[in-house]
């Protein structure tokens, strides 16, 4: 009995692995692959190392065969049949199954030889790739006795050679230009080149849905190729799902002191190794083998826990999958993923608050010491507060989609009633401040449109409306600034297909199909990004997404595919998405860094067809009134482009004060004469360009008649000044 599986084993650990400072081959965990299996473990650990010529096996095992037998071993590398081959114990002198196999208790590690001749078997591949996809299969078939020719127990192993792309560095890498893209944004827009800030964040945010969408393939409950689930472990961080040891100790006394049963599944795997996980199969197909080898009463009285997707086996391993395999995989306990996600999403908003604050603060400090010039930041020194509202709201909707999926999860797991309490309150939220904030967007569009007939002239003159509600339509075109709305929905749908699908995997994968597709068609029939680069940038986003939603629903066996298919299809996942990943990243990065080192970040940029850059405060467009403008507002007391208000209900202030200047029973000479003497924060978002002569207006005709009366009287080439404030 000593020998149990450990020699066949070996044989599929020679095809999988990569190349390592110390090559090795390991498994992980033994499955049965039958119902009713003569030979189960609970615990399965092989390393063998290829330097030392022997194998280290640690296992708990039972077993109730006692018979002659032999061994039929399949090993198989991406679905593909490598070696078929029967072997005798007896012929070999394993104890334990020769002359007959015993019934008993396995319990004790042991140290098991490899011959020569075994390890010349070992193709060089096996070393190099990374997370190769190879199993070893072991039907043990009896040869005598009524069940002669029958098999007795089926037990697989998937092999590992401890090669990843699931790499600290990737991650690292990706979330550090994605961080230094959004606050380049940040920058640039304080200097005043809101058009370059435009640009570059709107990149940034489309690359920052990229790796959410690639960490969302992680999450679904469909069986994943080993590279796929490891490549799209990469991007978890976008997700919030980081592992910090304390805060898990933290996250685990809250549960449990709340009413809360915490899961010990990773201390008990890694630590204590007492159990082994399989992370690869269905939830589906695994709940009902588990259960069906159970007890009803049993089975009945497990049922909430087995809801929280720790399914344990019959034999004592465990079964994870979906949302939960990428817990384990990040070292999570899955009781304490709701709240690792939701706390490190506040603490990324906590922190960019103060890190704004203290900005002002630094920036302020610099002003006053002859540092920097007095009107460097000008603009976010004067109106921070509302700045940093935009920027909160930003950031809100960057943690959209992990706090939704999160939270509707948690619904699911009842993991403890405060936890189902914060799941409630931060999904309603969430949803309901940006659902907010949409809405608004919409209302001043419209008044934009109704007033002005053209919905730009609102959204982006006032730098109150810009700074604060501009993260929702900045990276669309004018035209298109209700296209927020399907964007949020296209993440509520998704996020609820992961949360309550992750027993049914088919039905994730022609979920995912739809959306995607949807998607794919509104981007490239609407075209609703600012220009035909940002278009094109998310266009190609949304295909790659389209793809690996079909490469989802052929990972789900649907088509009955074999399975070196679906192997060769988890390879082509991980380059397609490896190369677009790497194309996104270096695109961001190149046009960034040549926006900050340009003198005129915004001469890079064509002026877009909506007219945006005309009401659009940008260093580059602003006149040299532009100084005398700022003394006199100064030497009135008032901010440049800000309330002296606090801005509670902006858009309906704008609503008022656009009222009472659309001429309605009044003459051009009382327009005038009202708005020189008007303060500047009630007078009317205008245009830096070309405030006064504006054709086809939608009032009463006074004020165009105005502008032109000025300007035939002027010379040649002279244009008035703008009305002063």
């Amino acid at each position: 009995m000593r020998f149990s599986l450990g020699g066949p084993l070996l044989a599929a650990l020679s095809f999988a692995s990569a190349a390592t400072a110390e090559r090795i081959l390991e498994s992980t965990s033994l499955n049965i692959c039958q119902e009713n299996s003569g030979f189960t473990a609970s615990l399965f650990n092989v390393v063998y190392n290829p330097r030392e010529g022997i194998a280290h096996v640690n296992i708990s095992a039972l077993s109730t065969i006692e018979a002659k037998v032999v061994f039929d071993i399949d090993v198989s590398a991406y679905g593909y049949s490598i070696i078929k081959k029967t072997i005798d114990p007896c012929a070999i002198n394993l104890a334990g199954f020769c002359p007959k196999m015993l019934s008993g208790k396995l319990s004790d590690p042991f140290v098991l030889p490899v011959g020569a001749d075994a390890a010349a078997n070992i193709p060089s591949i096996a070393y190099d790739f990374p997370d190769l996809d190879a199993k070893v299969k072991v039907f043990i078939n009896a040869t005598d006795g009524d069940r002669a020719g029958q098999s007795l127990a089926c037990v697989e192993a998937q092999i590992s050679n401890g090669q990843t792309v699931d790499l600290v560095g990737v991650k690292w890498a990706s979330a550090i230009v994605a961080g230094l893209a959004l606050a380049s944004s940040a920058f640039l827009s304080g200097l005043g080149h809101t058009n370059a800030a435009s640009h570059v964040a709107a990149n940034a945010l489309s690359l920052m849905s990229y790796f959410q969408a690639q960490a969302m393939v992680g999450l679904v409950g469909i069986p994943l190729p080993p590279v796929v689930q490891a490549w799209t472990q990469d991007f978890q961080w976008s997700m919030g799902i980081i592992n910090v040891n304390w805060m898990q100790r933290i996250f685990t006394w809250y549960q449990r002191s709340t009413g809360g049963t915490p899961s010990t599944l990773i201390t008990e795997a890694d630590s204590l190794a007492t159990v082994s996980v399989e992370v690869q199969k269905r939830a589906v197909d695994l709940f009902k083998r588990g259960a069906a080898m159970l007890p009803r009463g049993v089975v009945e009285h497990g049922a909430k826990l087995l809801k929280r997707g720790n399914v344990q086996t019959s034999y004592g391993s465990y079964i994870v999958y979906g949302i939960q395999r990428v817990a384990f995989r990040a070292g999570i306990e899955s009781t304490n993923l709701f709240l690792t996600g939701l706390i490190f999403f506040y603490i990324v908003i906590f922190f960019t608050a103060l890190f704004v604050v203290a900005f002002k603060g630094a920036c302020e400090l610099a002003a006053k010491q002859k540092w920097m010039k007095g009107d460097t930041f000008l603009e976010f020194r004067n109106g921070w507060r509302t700045i940093l509202k935009g920027i909160l709201f930003r950031m809100a909707l960057i943690g959209h989609p992990a706090v939704t999926i999160l939270c509707l999860w948690e619904f699911t797991q009842d993991d403890s009633p405060a936890l189902m309490v914060l799941a409630v309150f931060f999904l309603l939220a969430l949803n309901g401040v940006l659902g907010w904030a949409a809405w608004k967007v919409v209302r001043v569009a419209r008044r934009s449109v109704s007033l002005h007939r053209n919905p730009a002239y609102i959204l982006f003159s006032d730098p109150q409306t810009l700074n604060k509600w501009g993260f929702l339509y900045i990276q669309f075109r004018a035209s298109a600034y209700y296209f927020i709305i399907p964007v949020l929905g296209y993440t509520i749908v998704k996020a609820f297909f992961i949360a309550f699908g992750q027993n049914s995997g088919i039905a994730q994968a022609i979920g995912f199909i739809l959306i995607e597709a949807g998607a794919l068609i509104a981007a490239a029939v609407l075209r609703p990004w600012m220009d035909k680069k940002t278009n094109s940038f998310n266009i190609a986003i949304c295909a790659v997404n389209f793809i690996n939603a079909i490469f989802l629903l052929i990972f789900t066996n649907v088509f009955d595919q074999p399975a070196l298919v679906t192997g060769v299809v988890g390879v082509v996942l991980w380059i397609l998405n490896a190369a677009c990943t790497l194309v996104l990243l270096l695109m961001l990065i190149i046009t960034t860094g040549l926006v900050i080192f340009n003198g005129n970040p915004d001469g890079r940029y064509k002026f877009m067809a909506d007219d945006r850059t005309s009401f659009m405060k940008s260093q580059s467009q602003l006149a040299t009134t532009t100084e005398l403008d700022a003394l006199a507002m100064t030497a009135r007391g008032e901010k440049p482009g800000y309330s002296s208000v606090l801005d509670l209900d902006d858009d309906d202030d704008s609503h008022n004060r656009d009222s009472m200047y659309r001429g309605q029973g009044s003459t051009a000479n009382s327009t005038t004469t009202y708005s020189q003497h008007a303060p500047s924060h009630y007078a009317p978002p205008r245009s830096p360009v070309d405030p006064i002569n504006r054709t086809a207006s939608p009032y009463n005709g006074s004020v165009s008649s105005v502008g032109r009366s000025q300007n035939n009287a002027s010379p040649a080439g002279f244009k008035p000044p703008s009305s002063p404030r």
